[in-house]
Parts: structure tokens; sequence; C-alpha cells
């Protein structure tokens, strides 16, 4: 039944904003967190941007994932929750305690929250990097049976994050989870239109593409639109067939960074003036690393074919996502139109 309330956590996150557009547009009501109530106008101008004034059908409470404080009061009435809010630190915060335990104890506090208010089904956007992390070079496309293996030294701290507070909010469910129901959607990079300055890291691919970076390292990678990964939350939110599973949202097959730069190049025109086509040799990317920390994670990706499969969404869900042609120019697009590339 339409009309329901739902909660959507992290209110001004990329993924989190592309879900309530979904959510209203389906005409459900929907209640967001956000750690200030300073940042309201700027998620409702968003909205604006993706094309829905949300009016009164939205509505704000302050909750942060570290603190209990809010939570009861932001699952109160809630049929179903979709939880991506997630703490990512930032500048000197890079321990692995830093990274992993605020994930996993958030998961929880929404979990431990949702239980209590009755809520039927928590759908958790997890993350590709809980599945695809630590494996070497796969001969099949990755699917949801696979996790990422954490006894790699290739593990960064953002995927042993992502795979251990997925982790914990399936063990949470199977002991203490007294009848709620969790799901879980977990994406490759995510592309699509921008609806203002706050974006995901995945956009800055492009970003760094169209404002001229030398070359692309060879890299593989899955896209996927936020539009599309909206609509797959709004599916497993509510089918039967979700309850208790897990589900990959990629637009296809993997694609190089090259082969990114090239569809920028042939579709954006004068925008995409500054971009580079040209594919980094390997011994390039590794010695830059040497003096270049953010590229020392990419060293170990390098050549490896990072292709996953979205057969289980289209079959128990009848998801169809757009390509990831689409969702790359819609990037672009976006970032011109709202003067994000000076």
């Amino acid at each position: 039944m339409k009309d329901e309330l739902v909660l959507v956590t992290g209110g001004t996150g990329f993924i989190a904003q592309h879900c309530i557009l979904a959510l209203l547009r389906d005409g459900y009501q929907v209640r967001t967190t956000v750690r200030s109530l300073a940042r309201e106008a700027e998620v409702r101008e968003q909205l604006r941007e993706g094309g829905i004034d949300a009016g009164e059908r939205l509505s704000f409470v302050v909750a942060d994932l570290s603190q209990d404080r809010g939570w009861a009061e932001a699952v109160a009435g809630c049929r179903y929750v979709i939880h991506g809010a997630s703490p990512t630190p930032t500048g000197a915060q890079t321990s692995e305690e830093e990274w992993v335990r605020p994930a996993v104890d958030g998961n929880l506090r929404v979990l431990r929250a949702a239980r209590d208010a009755g809520v039927k089904r928590v759908v958790l956007t997890s993350a590709f990097g809980a599945i695809c992390a630590g494996h070497g070079q796969m001969t099949r496309p990755f699917d949801e049976t696979d996790w990422s293996d954490l006894s790699s030294r290739n593990v960064w701290l953002y995927q042993k994050s992502k795979t251990l507070s997925e982790r914990a909010a399936w063990d949470f469910i199977a002991r203490e989870g007294q009848g709620l129901e969790l799901s879980a959607v977990n994406p490759v990079a995510v592309l699509g239109p921008v609806l203002g300055a706050d974006y995901s890291h995945s956009i800055r691919l492009v970003k760094s593409l169209l404002a001229g970076q030398p070359g692309s390292p060879k890299i593989n990678c899955g896209f996927v639109d936020a539009r599309d990964v909206a609509d797959l939350h709004v599916l497993v939110m509510t089918h039967h067939a979700a309850r208790g599973e897990r589900f990959i949202a990629t637009a296809g097959d993997s694609l190089w960074l090259g082969e990114v730069a090239r569809v920028l190049k042939e579709r954006m025109g004068a925008v995409a003036a500054k971009v580079s086509t040209r594919v980094l040799p390997n011994w390039v990317v590794r010695l830059g690393a040497l003096k270049d920390p953010a590229l020392k994670g990419s060293v170990p990706l390098l050549g490896l074919r990072m292709n996953s499969s979205n057969a289980k969404a289209r079959r128990l869900l009848g998801w169809s996502p757009r390509p990831a042609e689409e969702a790359i120019v819609a990037t672009a697009r976006s970032l011109d139109k709202l003067g994000l590339l000076d």
C-alpha cells in the first residue's frame, strides 16, 4: 500500500537522495535523517533539481549513527527503512578501528531501532566492496554468493568496513532480529545525475577525466546509474522474493576507465575537450604510486577484470537498468549544467 512512511537514513547522501526521489514518485511518505537540520534546505533544493518539490511529504529528524539519540524518533511509525548512511573517516582518521567500528555500530544501531519500532523490512545499502575485494583475477563474474576475502593484503579499509558491517547486519537478524526482515543492495560505482555539489566518490572519476587528467590507468570497474540503484532499493523494499537476499546493482558488463573516457569524448562534444583517451602503462602508475599515496591503492587493481552479474535482480525482481554509457553521459551533463566542472 502506498502512502506508507519510509525512513531513508543519511538524507544528504547521493544515493539516498535518489532513493527519496523514487519513493516520492511512487507515492510514499518519506522521513530522512540528517546530522543537522541546517542542511534541510540544501536537501530540499537538491530534490527540486531532481524534479520533485517534496513539501510536507518529506520530513527530517536529527540522528547520528554514532549515538542512540534520535533513532527511536526516526523509525517511529515507519513501515520500511532504507539504510544507506555510513560514517566515512576523513583526514587523519585512517586506522582500521576508525573505519570499521563506526560502520558496524551504525548498522546495529539502526537495526535495533527498526526492530523495536516494528518496522517490516530494512534495505541495507551495502557495496560491491563487500563482494569483490581480495580475490585477484576472477574467471567468472562476481555474484551475490561472493564475499570479500579479508585475509588478503589488497583490501582497502573502506572495503573491510563494508564487508564487516554487512556481515554484522546479517548476524544481528539471525540472532536478534525477532522477525525484522533484511535485504541488501550492493552497488558498483554509482554514476548518474548529480543533484548538487555533494556527490559520490565515483562521480569524481568522470569529473577528473573531464578536467583533463593525463590518461587512465588500466583499471576495470562496473558502473550503474543512481536512478536505477534507487529503483532497485524500492523493488527490494517491497518484493516478497527479496526478503533475506543480497542484490548486486550493476548496469551490465564492467568497463575499463579508458572506455569511459572514449564514451565522454564521443558523446559530450566541447564539454569533453580536455578528455584524454590515453591508457597509462602499468609501470607509469606503479612509479607514480611511489610518490602519490592516492595511487597506491590502484596498483593491485591494474589489469584485473571486475565484472559482476545483475541476473539475480533481473530474474527475481524484474529490474532493468539503463546502460552504463547513459549513466556516464548523465553524470557529465549534470556536472556541466550545475557548473561543477570549473
